[in-house]
């Protein structure tokens, strides 16, 4: 499983013209999930998202969680993080999971969030979707969550 989380000060996630969900500050979460991906990852990657201090504290230091500051998460599945540009030039996406099993594990990272108390919006699974954000740094990281986990 793979994230990319940009920490953000407005994200907003529309489909078809609709606004489907928006957050203030927070972290923007691109999740892909591959092959071989199931529930223990899905918990893991929640954790992992709730526990990273990736928010300045007084002293400017990346020393808050998303609790302490008070920050909501945007997540949005993106099959595409699991794609391969090893060979030629097109994208391969043999590692994605399939619809059947990303989509539950997505709404388990999701409900794992929503768990641990935080404002948590979503993107719908499998639309076409217009992602609009500003960036807040801009801070921007990459978390994986290996299948071995």
């Amino acid at each position: 499983m793979r994230a990319i989380l940009q920490r953000v000060e407005r994200a907003r996630v529309s489909t078809g013209g609709e606004t489907v969900a928006e957050i203030g500050r927070g972290v923007l979460v691109f999740l892909g999930v591959e092959k071989g991906d199931g529930t223990r990852q899905a918990a893991a990657m929640a954790d992992k998202l709730a526990r990273l201090r990736i928010f300045e504290d007084g002293a400017g230091k990346m020393n808050l969680d998303a609790a302490a500051a008070g920050a909501a998460f945007l997540v949005v599945s993106q099959f595409t993080l699991a794609a391969s540009l090893d060979r030629g030039r097109r994208p391969s996406f043999d590692r994605a999971a399939p619809p059947a099993v990303a989509r539950p594990l997505v709404e388990a990272v999701i409900a794992g969030l929503a768990q641990r108390g935080f404002a948590v919006g979503s993107g719908r699974f499998g639309a076409k979707m217009a992602v609009e954000l500003v960036n807040d740094g801009p801070v921007t990281f990459v978390v994986d969550v290996d299948s071995s986990t």
